[in-house]
C-alpha cells in the first residue's frame, strides 16, 4: 500500500496532478476523509492534471459536477449529502460507470457497496501538524 504525506494544500493539489497521467477511462477513485481532509483539493489536482481547466467546486448539493474539457472528463461525486444507495443509483450512477472517463467519489466510504471491485480507494487523515496522510487501501 502506498503512503504519502501531504504538507500543505498545494502539496494535496500537486499529488492529485501526478496521479492524473496515471489515470485511463473507466478508473474509480474513491477519496476518504473527514470534512476539510483535501478530497476536493486532491479532485482540483487531478482535474487540472487531466489538462481541464474548469474551476472545481465540491458537488454537495448538486451531487455530480462533470469536467469534460481535460484529457479525459472527470465526474466528480460527493455522496456526503445522500441517505441512502437509491438516491446515488437516482441520479444516473450507474450510467456514469460506463461513460469514458474518471469518476472520481468523495466520501465513497458512505456507499462502497455501489463501487465497482477495481476502485481505487485512498483514505486521508489529517495530522496534527496541519498535515494530511494519504494511503491506498484495498477498500
Amino acid at each position: 500500500m502506498m503512503t504519502t504525506t501531504l504538507a500543505t494544500p498545494d502539496a494535496a493539489h500537486a499529488w492529485g496532478m501526478q496521479l492524473a497521467p496515471t489515470l485511463a477511462a473507466g478508473d474509480v477513485i474513491a477519496l476518504v476523509g473527514n470534512l476539510g481532509a483535501g478530497k476536493t483539493q486532491i479532485t482540483r489536482g487531478i482535474v487540472a492534471g487531466m489538462e481541464s481547466t474548469a474551476d472545481v467546486t465540491s458537488p454537495t448539493f448538486t451531487l455530480v459536477h462533470e469536467y469534460v474539457d481535460g484529457r479525459l472528463p472527470v465526474f466528480h461525486f460527493d455522496f456526503y449529502r445522500m441517505e441512502k444507495a437509491g438516491e446515488v443509483i437516482g441520479i444516473g450512477w450507474d450510467e456514469f460507470l460506463y461513460e469514458p472517463g474518471v469518476i472520481v467519489v468523495e466520501w465513497a466510504d458512505l456507499f462502497p457497496e455501489l463501487l465497482p471491485p477495481n476502485t481505487r480507494w485512498f483514505h486521508i487523515e489529517a495530522q496534527a501538524d496541519g498535515s494530511r496522510v494519504v494511503e491506498e487501501r484495498a477498500s
